[in-house]
């Protein structure tokens, strides 16, 4: 007989059953921490700079997305308030998450934090929760920071929005730019030699002893180590912050070499 037709014969009558096999559980990818993301349905770049930015073993982030505008104004902001819970509500239901973050700084600010984590907290009760804004607030903290520059793309009257709620916590908003790219859109493909030019400007305005970039569309903070050490003082993004704040709230106190600054620190 042939090799083929021996072949043949041995699995003519169907595959050996080696029936139910042995296997263990172990925690999972989160097995350290289980974050969870509310991001807007026009975002293009939240995602990609958590990757960069939370690549610690044993920690992974779950995200769902809520519609949103793809123009930035304060009516299409407020709007998006009553879409976050549902939207929670889609993350990895009946599994624990340990932090919950919302990915947009402009609607954050017109709801107010408070207002945010309330909608949060209706999908996953007394789950911790942040923001770019309360991450960014964090972070300044931490840094020991005082003097903010705050780069945007936001339209005129959403940068003096964002200023009054940052000096309404106690912090200078020292120096204001925006590049008034209101189309979520055009956001995300402002260029980072673009963003890396603007930073360095407002980094010689007096008083400036921080810098804040924001809005989740912005790219930044695969360069913000770099960008410290040509500017000389700490920069954070919304993303940056914000995912920070995310794994300090989950109590990961992992340092990420090439984060920058910020992540070098504990929560302040």
């Amino acid at each position: 007989m042939s090799v083929g037709a021996a072949a043949t014969r041995l699995h003519s009558s169907g595959p050996v059953d080696l029936g139910i096999l042995p296997s263990e559980l172990d925690g999972g990818l989160a097995s350290r921490a289980a974050i969870g993301l509310a991001i807007l349905a026009t975002d293009q770049t939240l995602e990609h700079e958590f990757r960069a930015l939370v690549r610690i073993p044993g920690v992974a982030f779950y995200e769902a997305r809520l519609f949103n505008d793809n123009d930035i104004t304060p009516d299409t902001l407020r709007a998006i308030g009553p879409r976050i819970a549902p939207t929670v509500d889609l993350i990895l239901p009946s599994i624990p998450l340990d932090v919950v973050g919302f990915g947009c700084t402009s609607a954050t600010m017109t709801l107010g934090e408070e207002a945010v984590f309330a909608e949060i907290r209706k999908a996953r009760p007394g789950v911790a929760c942040t923001t770019p804004v309360t991450g960014a607030l964090a972070a300044f903290k931490a840094l020991g920071a005082k003097g903010i520059g705050l780069l945007t793309p936001y339209a005129p009257e959403i940068n003096q929005g964002l200023v009054r709620y940052f000096t309404g916590r106690g912090l200078d908003s020292a120096a204001v730019a925006t590049f008034d790219r209101r189309d979520d859109r055009e956001a995300a493909r402002i260029s980072l030699a673009s963003i890396e030019a603007a930073a360095e400007r407002m980094a010689a305005a007096p008083g400036v002893d921080a810098i804040f970039i924001s809005c989740t569309s912005l790219r930044v903070a695969e360069a913000v180590a770099g960008l410290e050490r040509r500017i000389g003082i700490p920069v954070t993004s919304s993303n940056h912050a914000m995912a920070w704040h995310c794994l300090r709230l989950a109590d990961i106190d992992d340092v990420v070499p090439a984060g920058g600054r910020l992540f070098a620190l504990p929560a302040g």
